[in-house]
């Protein structure tokens, strides 16, 4: 009698353990394939990091997309305001220095600044939102935009003129005190227009000076 209770309550603490096991081992299993998807997404980014026109152009289509679609369904204005506000944050992200040269003064740090006159030394431009971070969200944002237009809750009806009128004066606000800061310290954040140091150039300039010595 006794080894038939001790039997059963062996063969129910087996049975919990196997359940425990089991239940225990689901979760791992999930994260390892969330773990999976992920690092498999990240290479896939790290592999379009340097096609900067492809991303963009990629960008573009899923822009048009949705602009089509808000056109189409005359709807989501709110949403799209907030994504014009969202992008338009991105944008002076993009724009601005990693270092504000007005803080640094303030803080007087021994880190890397921008020249401020014309005898200063040059240094690289480091934004304050890389290229790939900037599209990144762009696309991002856009995506979850459109994603945003399957949800009638979302279709909030407004007048949209004011919002548009709203967010322009926002934008040409913002765009002047940033350009204003531009000339301010005396920085430009695109590639063009800026002096590059070239090898073969300066050796050119300093055969010609040793030459008009040696003359």
């Amino acid at each position: 009698m006794m080894d038939s209770s001790s039997s059963s309550a062996g063969t129910a603490g087996l049975t919990t353990d196997d359940d425990r096991s089991y239940n225990s081992g689901g979760i791992p299993f999930i994260s390892s394939w969330i773990a999976s998807v992920s690092q498999r997404y990240q290479y896939y980014l790290d592999k379009a990091t340097p096609f900067v026109l492809r991303r963009w152009i990629c960008f573009g289509v899923v822009a048009l997309i949705y602009l089509i679609r808000v056109i189409v369904l005359e709807g989501f204005y709110i949403v799209s305001y907030g994504l014009g506000i969202y992008v338009l944050n991105l944008f002076i992200a993009f724009l601005s220095p990693q270092v504000d040269p007005e803080m640094q003064q303030l803080l007087d740090s021994d880190g890397p600044s921008l020249p401020t006159r014309a005898s200063d030394e040059f240094r690289p431009f480091v934004r304050r939102l890389p290229e790939f971070k900037f599209w990144y969200s762009m696309t991002k944002a856009f995506v979850i935009a459109f994603i945003m237009t399957f949800f009638s809750v979302f279709d909030v009806p407004v007048f949209w003129p004011i919002l548009l009128l709203y967010w322009v004066v926002l934008f040409t606000a913002t765009m002047k005190r940033q350009i204003l800061h531009m000339i301010k310290y005396r920085y430009v954040p695109f590639t063009f227009g800026k002096q590059r140091y070239n090898r073969k150039r300066a050796a050119a300039a300093e055969d010609a000076v040793a030459s008009r010595s040696s003359a």
